[in-house]
């Protein structure tokens, strides 16, 4: 009734969340309340949320008539698409007719993620601008970064320097959204017993290789990094070693091997750490595959990746090397049982079989291993099929599928 305070307690959004921050509202004080009318959006330790209204245990009473203005409803070709004002705006912002669009919300309601999506998928753009599809340091928005000397190899790195404000006082902060569930999540991790195995990989034919791509990429709206090559074949090497692409329950009596590659990428937005997925990857080829990172990174940097995005994984790689690293000690992020921390890519001499002399493109990889169901030589021989299909490329033509 008029002037009653009705208690809206935080809906179901999956994997126990209870606690959420509120990003942006879609009503204001007055305005009239339908059933499944979003509400507003919050954002959890692991994703970004619409909330919608929801039916009271009591009769509904029937809501007062909005005016057009007010009203998420727009009528094209003959029917109804719903919309919240906020996504609206959004959609013509960047010129797309709703009518385009699938909505993936209640009575297919057009979401922010589906106007994103959409974006990605037509063009794929990136929104906002963010510089690689891996693990990335953003940098401050009053910086850009300089323009690549033509010489790669000659190329100096420049360390980024920020203005320091000393206020002589300490400061506390809650720890909230993802550096809460990275407290948590590595708590659990570290109670695994993890085992560590490294190599390194002569990328030199697949640098080729991707350059030869990269136009074709590029005249499909897709950009093209190394990454793709990495998962793919990852996948294929998981295939022939399903071990590591499985999962063991708490008191480590029983493994279930995933059917699904959902292999996991680490990137480092301003909302701190976070780790989508790309979905069967084994089902996947490498352009669908840097096109879904495409989709991934745009979401990320704009902080709309959806909880479909950040669960379900079953294998991990992280990209240390677009910061500057080269080895690293990478934590499994349970309930998977492996993950792989990919360092930068150097040119450095090596030997080929005749004794010369040769420019390689090398790169180290750091594996870590749940050591309580995966022995050191599992883990050696995947790393050395992961490797003949990069120092080989062509070799994967033969395992596609």
């Amino acid at each position: 009734s008029r002037g009653q305070i009705v208690q809206f307690k935080l809906s179901d959004i999956g994997e126990g969340i209870t606690e959420v921050t509120v990003k942006e509202w879609y009503i204001k004080e007055g305005d009239s309340v339908s059933q499944f009318d979003s509400i507003c959006e919050v954002q959890s330790d692991k994703a970004s949320v619409t909330i919608t209204s929801v039916a009271p245990e009591e009769d509904v009473v029937e809501t007062p008539a909005m005016s057009h203005e007010e009203h998420t409803h727009q009528e094209i070709k003959g029917h109804k698409t719903l919309a919240t004002p906020a996504v609206r705006r959004l959609a013509m912002e960047n010129n797309i007719k709703l009518s385009e669009v699938i909505g993936t919300g209640k009575d297919n309601r057009i979401l922010k993620e589906d106007i994103l999506n959409f974006l990605a998928k037509q063009t794929g753009a990136i929104l906002p601008p963010s510089p690689k599809a891996e693990i990335i340091a953003p940098l401050p928005k009053s910086e850009t970064v300089p323009t690549a000397p033509k010489d790669k190899a000659r190329k100096i790195p420049v360390p980024i320097s920020r203005p320091v404000v000393f206020s002589g006082k300490d400061k506390t902060e809650p720890i909230t959204g993802f550096h809460k569930a990275m407290v948590k999540t590595m708590s659990a991790a570290l109670k695994i017993p993890h085992f560590g195995y490294c190599d390194e990989i002569d990328l030199t034919h697949l640098v080729q290789l991707r350059e030869e791509l990269k136009p074709l990429a590029q005249s499909r709206g897709i950009k093209l990094s190394f990454m793709p090559f990495f998962i793919k074949a990852a996948s294929l090497g998981l295939l022939q070693y399903p071990i590591l692409n499985s999962s063991v329950d708490e008191s480590c009596q029983n493994v279930t091997y995933k059917a699904s590659h959902n292999i996991g990428v680490a990137m480092d937005t301003e909302q701190g750490l976070i780790v989508p997925n790309v979905k069967n990857v084994q089902v996947s080829s490498i352009f669908e595959i840097a096109s879904e990172l495409n989709r991934l990174q745009a979401l990320g940097s704009a902080g709309q990746l959806g909880t479909n995005d950040l669960t379900g994984g079953t294998f991990t790689l992280s990209n240390i090397g677009t910061i500057g690293g080269t080895y690293a000690k990478a934590v499994i992020l349970p309930p998977e049982v492996a993950i792989g921390a990919l360092g930068k890519i150097q040119v450095l001499p090596r030997f080929n079989g005749k004794g010369e002399v040769f420019k390689a493109q090398i790169m180290n990889v750091s594996w870590s291993a749940d050591h309580r169901i995966i022995d050191g030589a599992t883990m050696a021989r995947f790393s050395n099929l992961w490797k003949s299909y990069l120092e080989n490329p062509a070799l994967m033509l033969l395992d596609l599928k």
